[in-house]
C-alpha cells in the first residue's frame, strides 16, 4: 500500500480493531463519515476547506479503509452507532457535528436519534436508510446468493474503475488516482468479506422515529441520486440538490459540499 495512506493520519483502539483517523484544524469539531467500500480520503478536499474554521476529524469505519473487519463481524447499523460513541470518547469529544456519506448518513442520523445531545449540527449527503429505497449495485450484488460468488472474485482494478464510474455524475471524470486507492483499500485482508456481511446485514427500520429529531439539518443530494425523504421527515430540515453530482458527493463536488456546510454550520465560506 502506498505511504501516502498513512500519511498524516494517527491510529486508535476500539473494540479490539485499529482504527485509523484524522484530526486537523481547530475550533468546534465536525465528525466526517464515509459511505460503504470507501475510507476517509474521501473527505480529502472538503476537509482542507473546513478545518480553517473547525476542528475536522475523520475515520475509517468498522469493515472499510485500514481499520479493516470487525472481529465479531457485526455490522447492525446501532454497532456502528455505539463504535461511534465510544471512539468520541477516546478522542475526549463530547459534542460535535457530524455529516455523513451514504451509509456514513445513515449512521449520522442514527447517532443523532440516539445520542441527540451529542449532535450540535447534522448534514446528510445521499444518505440511506429507508426500507425499499435503491441500493448501490454492489449492494445488491452482495444480497443476491447467485451473484455474490461474483462480488467475492471482482477484486481487479478495473472492476473498481468500473464501479465507480457507475456511482458519479456524468460530467465527473474519475481520477486514476481514485481507483487505485479504493482498489487499494478494497483489496484489503478481510475488506470485500466485511463489505459482504454489511450488505447481508438486515437492519432495523428507525426511520419512523425521524419525526421526532430537532437537530438542525442539512440534507444535500446529487439530483440523479434517490432523495428517499429525509427532508419531509425531519423537521426544519433544509434540502439542497447539486445538479450533475452523482453518488459520491464529496469526491465529486468538494467545494460545493464544504461551502454548503460552511454556510449551514456558521463558518465562512
Amino acid at each position: 500500500m502506498k505511504n501516502s495512506l498513512t500519511e498524516g493520519s494517527s491510529f486508535t483502539s476500539v473494540d479490539g480493531m485499529r482504527v485509523r483517523f484524522v484530526r486537523e484544524g481547530r475550533g468546534p469539531a465536525v465528525l466526517l463519515l464515509h459511505g460503504s467500500g470507501s475510507s476517509l480520503d474521501t473527505f480529502d478536499e472538503v476537509a482542507a476547506r473546513l478545518r480553517p474554521a473547525y476542528e475536522v476529524i475523520r475515520l475509517d469505519l468498522p469493515g472499510f479503509g485500514l481499520t479493516g473487519p470487525r472481529p465479531d463481524r457485526d455490522y447492525r447499523i446501532e454497532s456502528y452507532v455505539a463504535f461511534v460513541a465510544r471512539f468520541l470518547d477516546g478522542q475526549s469529544v463530547d459534542t460535535c457535528m457530524v455529516a455523513g456519506n451514504s451509509l456514513g448518513g445513515n449512521i449520522a442520523w442514527n447517532f443523532a436519534l440516539t445520542h441527540p445531545e451529542r449532535v450540535r449540527r447534522l448534514v446528510l449527503m445521499n444518505s440511506t436508510g429507508y426500507v425499499g429505497k435503491s441500493l448501490p449495485v454492489a449492494m445488491r450484488l452482495a444480497r443476491n446468493p447467485l451473484t455474490r460468488p461474483l462480488l467475492r472474485r471482482a477484486g481487479s482494478r478495473g472492476m473498481v474503475a468500473r464501479n465507480v464510474r457507475g456511482m458519479v455524475g456524468p460530467d465527473f471524470t474519475v481520477p486514476e488516482a481514485m481507483v487505485d486507492r479504493m482498489h487499494a483499500m478494497m483489496s484489503r485482508p478481510g475488506n470485500r468479506a466485511a463489505f459482504i456481511d454489511l450488505a447481508r446485514t438486515d437492519q432495523a427500520d428507525r426511520t419512523p422515529e425521524l419525526r421526532r429529531l430537532r437537530v438542525p439539518t442539512l440534507v444535500l443530494r446529487g439530483d440523479g441520486i434517490d432523495g428517499q425523504h429525509f427532508a419531509r421527515d425531519i423537521p426544519g430540515s433544509q434540502d439542497i440538490v447539486l445538479p450533475g453530482i452523482g453518488h459520491l458527493m464529496p469526491e465529486e463536488a468538494p467545494t460545493r459540499v464544504a461551502g454548503a456546510m460552511l454556510e449551514f454550520l456558521g463558518g465562512q465560506s
